[in-house]
């Protein structure tokens, strides 16, 4: 049986970088925030799972600054398991707990390429599992994501729930990554869950979507719709450069965890500066309640026949970046947002405005 347990949200402050050598900032402050996080929360149960929010290692200045992809590939994306994930191990050993996290990283079969990629540690601090970002924060994102290149994807991983959404068995239960975005669109959460996931990690959103509760709607309604954990970290405030003076609260605070009702365990509202969110995971109950629920344990009354009508014909472009590089802001506006917003027109899916 698995006992209850504390999981703890890191919402760290994070520095931008201008190469993967400034990485090294973020990580101390990490350490030194991890230790206070663990610290006061064990008081309640023992930590056993932490999760360091999107954007953590590197912030996001390849997307904020419209950089060039090949560039921040090269002297800014990391490799995993690699230098930053050893020294992420030594944390998980020292605290002998789970760690999930996230870096823009390479693939080793892609030169010159980089994707989002969430990864989960064990408490040996080996990577247990590594997740592409499939849903990335497409008007302003640069990262590669599967479906950019589905074809190679498929060939070298199979078509199957775990080449793109993996789940992993631990002894704390199953779990699963859903970064940012991908949270922001019920299929990815509930692919996770039919791939088994039990607990599963969502950070970060930025403000205004995180003011105006986009970020808390989406996360409570994950974890209910699927009876599953969700881990919603968001960050503290960005200094753009390590030298910086004046951060900005580009995110909004808002970090929450969510029960398999949707209901919150753990939350934190602020942001203005380095901390943390807290609550107790029972890995035990939720299995219980999916058992003998008769209504609300919602999937097994899944119509899966009706829900494959829903997605007969495509919409986004697959195979977007196999030949290229993923585009800039203004010419993916260009090619991608108004031709995908004139295909809904087209289809009738979406009616025109008259103004």
């Amino acid at each position: 049986m698995i006992k209850p347990y504390t999981a703890v949200g890191l919402v760290p402050t994070i520095r931008g970088i201008r190469s993967r050598q400034d990485i090294k900032i973020n990580l101390e402050h990490l350490k030194h925030l991890v230790k206070a996080a663990n610290w006061l929360s064990a008081l309640d149960l023992p930590v056993r799972l932490m999760a360091f929010p999107e954007g953590a290692l590197q912030a996001f200045n390849d997307e904020v600054l419209d950089l060039d992809h090949v560039q921040y590939a090269r002297e800014c994306a990391i490799d995993i398991p690699g230098e930053e994930t050893e020294e992420i191990g030594k944390i998980a050993r020292q605290w002998n707990c789970f760690i999930m996290a996230q870096a823009k990283a390479r693939h080793p079969d892609w030169k010159d390429r980089f994707f989002n990629v969430g990864f989960i540690l064990n408490p040996q601090g080996e990577v247990i599992l590594q997740h592409y970002k499939v849903s990335p924060l497409f008007p302003v994102e640069h990262s590669v994501c599967p479906h950019d290149i589905y074809d190679w994807w498929i060939e070298k991983y199979g078509r199957n729930l775990q080449a793109f959404w993996p789940v992993v068995d631990t002894e704390i239960g199953r779990m699963g990554i859903m970064m940012a975005n991908e949270g922001s669109y019920p299929e990815n959460a509930r692919a996770l869950a039919m791939n088994g996931a039990e607990v599963i990690y969502r950070a970060s959103y930025p403000h205004p979507g995180t003011g105006n509760d986009m970020f808390e709607i989406q996360s409570a309604a994950r974890a209910l719709d699927n009876n599953v954990y969700v881990l919603a970290p968001n960050l503290g405030t960005y200094y753009l450069f390590p030298e910086d003076t004046t951060p900005i609260d580009a995110f909004g605070g808002r970090s929450y965890i969510f029960n398999y009702k949707g209901q919150k365990v753990g939350k934190l509202e602020y942001s203005g500066g380095s901390s943390y969110v807290s609550g107790v995971i029972d890995i035990e109950a939720m299995r219980d309640h999916r058992a003998r629920a008769k209504w609300d344990n919602w999937m097994k009354d899944l119509r899966t026949e009706l829900c494959q009508i829903i997605y007969e014909k495509p919409i986004y472009p697959k195979n977007l970046y196999l030949d290229r590089a993923p585009m800039k802001h203004a010419e993916y506006q260009e090619k991608v947002i108004d031709r995908q917003i004139a295909l809904m027109h087209e289809r009738g899916i979406w009616k025109k405005p008259e103004r």
